[in-house]
């Protein structure tokens, strides 16, 4: 396929919940007097998650930002919103991203320009915890701390879109610079951070504190196409999107980057250009099946019929683990 037919779909439907508690009001302005009482969550989205974030960057001396995706993975509602302030970009999975093409330069982002970040962190050199710390350290020292100039105390605020790990992130700075166990909760969902937590210890020369906040997505996507990358990535619930969309967009994406593991890896004799054969040969080969109730002239029968979406989902979560071979969405 030379292109993917999204039909029109309202990616505000997307988004989580919590995420949608806020003000009412769009970015820049009040809201309209034609607005009806209850907005779409598309356009509360950020107005929490922001509000809570301002309040806590008045301590702030970095912000630390996690990405699966180098573009896409990015909010730039959280630079726009978050001011100036020294960043650092950590790109995780690496060991999932595809070594032939291209990393974005530390500079790149939604909005362009090195304003963007001041360094960027990745898996491909030292573990991420160990670099995290000295690196952090180095931009407040460098930079203009203004009304915090006395403190000796580092504040790092920790941003990002939904389940890119940045609470796994704390955790595993606590374990490594003060030997203490977890301290937020995580999980392999977003929406598990709802709030702004306290100041977390992650480190006690220098003495650093580590604010968890809740992931964030932009109030309006770029496109359908963005919005379906984060949801590979798991930033947004598969179930909201669909796995059986999701899933014929990965399969778009593979044969689009000629990434044909698949084919070794389900034992297919051949690429696959539309989803319903390859989800029907995984159904039949990994026993997804499900029961049916049918009604006939005779009354309801029992029949096994292939189960299609635990098929999607079983694509999806072989992508996620890399046994489909190691991909870059962007």
């Amino acid at each position: 396929r030379e292109r993917f037919e999204f039909g029109g779909r309202d990616v505000a439907s997307w988004f989580p919940r919590h995420m949608a508690k806020g003000e009412g009001r769009q970015r820049g302005g009040s809201s309209s007097p034609r607005s009806p009482p209850s907005a779409h969550p598309a356009l509360l989205l950020c107005a929490a998650g922001l509000r809570q974030m301002r309040l806590a960057l008045r301590r702030a001396d970095c912000l630390v930002e996690r990405s699966h995706i180098p573009l896409s993975g990015r909010n730039p509602a959280l630079q726009e919103a978050l001011g100036i302030r020294p960043h650092v970009l950590v790109l995780n999975k690496m060991d999932l991203a595809d070594a032939r093409r291209q990393p974005v330069s530390a500079g790149a982002g939604p909005g362009g320009g090195q304003r963007w970040c001041h360094r960027r962190v990745t898996a491909s050199d030292s573990p991420v915890p160990l670099q995290v710390v000295p690196m952090v350290a180095r931009l407040v020292a460098d930079g203009p701390r203004y009304h915090r100039a006395e403190s000796s105390e580092h504040n790092i605020l920790v941003i990002g879109v939904p389940n890119v790990g940045k609470s796994s992130l704390i955790n595993s700075l606590r374990r490594l610079h003060l030997k203490k166990g977890r301290a937020t909760a995580v999980g392999g969902e977003p929406g598990v951070t709802k709030a702004v937590l306290s100041r977390i210890q992650v480190c006690e020369k220098p003495l650093m504190y580590l604010v968890d906040t809740p992931g964030v997505l932009p109030p309006r996507l770029a496109d359908v196409e963005t919005g379906m990358k984060l949801a590979l990535c798991g930033a947004i619930r598969d179930h909201l999107v669909g796995e059986d969309v999701m899933a014929d967009y990965l399969l778009y994406t593979l044969n689009k980057q000629q990434q044909f593991r698949y084919v070794q890896h389900y034992g297919l004799g051949q690429p696959c250009d539309h989803i319903e054969p390859l989800l029907k040969h995984v159904a039949l080969s990994q026993g997804r099946t499900q029961k049916v109730k049918v009604l006939t002239g005779t009354g309801n029968v029992n029949m096994m019929m292939l189960n299609y979406p635990a098929a999607a989902y079983e694509f999806l979560r072989d992508f996620r683990a890399g046994r489909l071979g190691r991909v870059t969405l962007d």
